[in-house]
């Protein structure tokens, strides 16, 4: 069978298939597992521990410390496909996935007019796929530098500069505490729906943990219980333009925003060294237009408005996708009219994506390999 993508879910969800007996030849588009990783900014760690974070059959090395960081999980990924010895091609995309002719698996087309079959597909592109810009009313006429959150690495090249970050996210929300610390000379965060903030650990204890433990809780129970944790762990930043939002933490998580674990926001927008501005709406004459109206002509603009996840081309025709272009289900499940088709890596549980990740891979391996013992009782894979 085949994986599609080589990143942390692609990886764990190859090692956990061949555990089980069951032969997975990971596809990666890129030259190097862990792709989406080593285009990501320099200062990013990552929000969950370290302990919480490992993919199955190989532990962290504690020498990455608590919350690990960018180039240690890039390592960490390459030492995992050379531990499992795991079977990986690069420089193969996969465009399509179809039945197969005779209806008992899949046909794979690929790059370089590759037609590859097998018995099931995992699919483990990831959220981080497809950078998204909105369509800003006089983007295309804008002249000033402009760019997504994807192509940002560090402050360098902005020091002494005015950047505008639009999109309060978690990468927003570093990128505009990086730019401080890295000497731009202001920084504007432009903010549409105020987000949840949390202490990413609050006296050793990480946010992480009480993800998990709210992770199969009625969203109603979890959204009253932040409440009051939110009032006393996070001050009110009203007056710096992000009060405390109106709907539930939980309610938000459920509709795909992830509350932003704070590294630094808070402090920041206390003594006003990232502003916090009004969404925006468009471009006019070089300058930004915010929704309030004011026009801002800063250096640079930097949009941190995240990714889609572009499986329409690949599987769209297949009828797996609802109506914002996510898997209908993930994890173990396949979809009833595409049965030996699995996802994941397209959630963003509060409970950890590598957590996740490392779950659903042997919980997908379990089913796999089940239904390869029903075809075939003599043997479980070849």
């Amino acid at each position: 069978m085949y994986v599609i993508g080589g990143g942390p879910g692609g990886l764990a969800a190859a090692y956990a298939l061949r555990a089980r007996g069951v032969r997975a030849v990971v596809l990666e588009k890129s030259d190097r597992v862990g792709a989406s990783w080593r285009r990501h900014y320099d200062r990013l760690r990552l929000h969950t521990t370290r302990r919480l974070s490992a993919l199955p059959g190989l532990a962290m090395p504690r020498s990455f410390g608590r919350w690990v960081a960018r180039d240690d999980v890039v390592r960490y990924l390459e030492k995992y496909a050379e531990h499992h010895e795991l079977e990986i091609v690069t420089g193969v995309e996969v465009s399509r996935v179809e039945p197969s002719a005779d209806g008992t698996g899949w046909l794979l087309r690929a790059t370089g007019g590759r037609e590859l079959t097998g018995s099931a597909v995992v699919v483990a592109t990831g959220c981080n796929h497809t950078p998204h810009v909105p369509d800003w009313p006089g983007r295309d006429a804008y002249t000033g530098e402009f760019l997504h959150a994807g192509e940002y690495r560090n402050p360098a090249p902005y020091a002494g500069k005015d950047v505008l970050v639009v999109g309060v996210g978690n990468t927003g929300a570093e990128i505009a505490v990086d730019l401080v610390e890295g000497g731009a000379s202001r920084v504007r965060l432009a903010v549409r729906t105020a987000p949840h903030i949390v202490r990413r650990s609050t006296a050793g204890w990480a946010a992480q943990y009480t993800g998990i433990l709210c992770r199969r809780l009625p969203y109603a129970l979890v959204d009253r219980m932040a409440r009051p944790l939110a009032k006393l762990s996070v001050p009110d930043l009203s007056a710096q333009g992000l009060p405390r939002p109106g709907t539930g933490l939980y309610s938000r998580v459920r509709e795909g925003a992830i509350p932003v674990q704070d590294v630094g926001l808070v402090d920041a927008v206390r003594k006003g060294r990232v502003e916090v501005v009004s969404a925006v709406e468009g471009f006019e004459d070089g300058k930004v237009v915010l929704a309030d109206g004011d026009r801002l002509a800063p250096d640079a603009v930097i949009a941190a408005t995240g990714y889609r996840r572009a499986l329409e081309d690949v599987v769209g025709h297949l009828g797996v996708l609802d109506g914002r272009g996510r898997p209908v289900v993930h994890g173990a499940r396949t979809p009833k009219n595409a049965p030996g088709l699995y996802f994941t890596g397209f959630t963003n549980p509060i409970s950890g994506m590598f957590r996740e990740l490392a779950l659903d891979a042997q919980k997908i391996a379990k089913a796999v390999a089940r239904d390869a013992g029903r075809r075939h009782p003599s043997r479980i894979a070849r």
